[in-house]
């Protein structure tokens, strides 16, 4: 019997240095600052972090890091991954998450292809499925992975103030997913009501969709009118690139983002020329 619990004791103790290594390893990486290097490779990429407060920097330094330890990237269709988009995607990524606890925790895998891929989606109309091929920039899988292709990446960093970013808006995809399921209600930050983040979306996505079917410009993609959890996705893309533009249209919405992400972009100012 004692050999038993001396067992159970040994693997109690390794699961325990495990779980402190583990801890330790994403503390060191969480503190790490970036090298000279990366941080000029981001700049060039992402043009939008020039306009992050100086606060902000050294924890995205860190997130960029444990996301670059975490997530691997492969290359599709030929491509051959370079730090550039590794930088550019993890950069992007860990902007929507650098002032929460928020973390990517189910993703392992980020696939890029060169331009836009084919896809296959499913649509079930009572027990008849059709399958359709599409052509897409991105993809959010549940749990990963997340598929981007890089022309439209890269364009979508470059161009900071037209309030389209496909990395935003599958990492969106992502945060969303964290809740158990991508329905446009992310797990919101502490003291968010649910009751009110409902009520804000659901009459703001009310709104688009007429706005969108009466053939009205709109601030937020008319894609959002697609459905709950792409207008999520599409207001984080405005929320982040043309925040002004979204307080103006949408100020409730504003509001509840800035609340998730804690971060208010609308204060950032203009990036130095």
């Amino acid at each position: 019997m004692w050999m038993f619990f001396a067992l159970v004791a040994a693997l109690a103790g390794a699961l325990l240095y495990w779980s402190w290594s583990k801890k330790k390893a994403r503390a060191a990486l969480l503190a790490e600052p970036l090298s000279e290097d990366d941080r000029r490779i981001i700049a060039a990429q992402v043009p939008i972090l020039q306009r992050v407060p100086s606060d902000l920097r050294e924890k995205l330094d860190g997130k960029i890091n444990l996301f670059l330890e975490q997530v691997s990237f492969y290359g599709c269709d030929g491509l051959e991954v370079t730090d550039e988009m590794q930088l550019s995607i993890a950069a992007q990524a860990c902007l929507l998450v650098v002032n929460t606890d928020t973390w990517y925790d189910n993703l392992t895998t980020v696939l890029i292809y060169p331009n836009a891929f084919k896809s296959r989606q499913q649509q079930r109309s009572g027990y008849v499925v059709t399958e359709k091929e599409i052509i897409r920039t991105g993809e959010s899988w549940d749990r990963g992975p997340v598929i981007l292709s890089w022309a439209h990446s890269k364009q979508g960093a470059m161009n900071d103030h037209d309030g389209h970013n496909v990395v935003f808006h599958e990492f969106a995809h992502q945060i969303d997913d964290l809740s158990g399921g991508t329905n446009g209600v992310p797990v919101l930050a502490k003291g968010q009501s649910y009751a009110e983040w409902e009520r804000v979306f659901l009459t703001a996505y009310s709104d688009h969709v007429a706005a969108v079917e009466a053939g009205h410009r709109t601030v937020i993609d008319p894609y959002g009118a697609e459905g709950h959890e792409e207008f999520f996705a599409v207001s984080v893309e405005v929320f982040f690139e043309r925040p002004h533009a979204l307080q103006n249209a949408a100020p409730h919405v504003y509001e509840q983002l800035a609340a998730l992400f804690n971060l208010d972009p609308a204060t950032w100012g203009e990036r130095p020329n």
